[in-house]
């Protein structure tokens, strides 16, 4: 029991401390490592849980996919940071009120817990105890939570089929790429043969 508080609390601090990183380092490729070491510790706090198929998505989903992309976009994308941290002060009112808002509802679910403990609990659990962690999420999700899961799925449907509109839309000045045309392509096309005299140039 006791290694396991030490461990919370390690992995809390310690993911707290690299979130807050996160929005405080200047360098934008620092931002994203620590973004990494934010989900490797909520990760950890997934499995102090009990809920290891969680911190498995996490570590393969987040890590994996997510934060490796993005550390891409950064590096390979030229983008003059000093120039958008100009209007950072125009937005500020809007962010910090923003922040009040989440505060006051992490107090408010905070306070509930507190003057009536038995709301956490939610009542009779319908999965039995000897489930496993996956089994369990399943059974949720596509049970009670099947609509809203459903919706969650279209949603992320119509944002890809938006990407993908964006970036096929025809834009005067850009160089497409012609799959047909590339695969098409014949040896007299691309090749010019030229007799060249001694001493001459071509």
């Amino acid at each position: 029991m006791v290694i396991q508080q030490i461990a919370f609390y390690l992995f809390s601090f310690v993911a707290i401390a690299s979130a807050f990183m996160v929005i405080a380092a200047r360098n934008p490729v620092h931002s994203v490592l620590f973004l990494i070491l934010t989900f490797f510790n909520a990760a950890g706090l997934f499995v102090l849980l009990g809920a290891e198929f969680l911190a498995m998505i996490l570590v393969i989903v987040y890590v994996g996919a997510v934060a490796v992309l993005f550390l891409f976009v950064v590096m390979m994308l030229d983008i003059n940071f000093t120039e958008l941290r100009h209007g950072f002060l125009q937005y500020l009112p809007v962010g910090a009120a923003v922040g009040i808002v989440l505060m006051i509802e992490l107090l408010f679910v905070l306070g509930t817990w507190i003057t009536a403990p038995e709301a956490k609990l939610g009542g009779e659990s319908p999965i039995s105890a000897t489930a496993t962690n996956t089994h369990a999420l399943g059974q949720i999700l596509y049970t009670d939570y099947v609509y809203l899961f459903q919706g969650a799925g279209i949603l992320l449907l119509v944002a890809m089929i938006g990407a993908i509109v964006l970036t096929l839309r025809s834009r005067e000045g850009v160089r497409r790429q012609s799959a047909s045309e590339q695969t098409g392509r014949r040896r007299a096309d691309a090749i010019e043969i030229k007799k060249v005299a001694p001493g001459q140039g071509i």
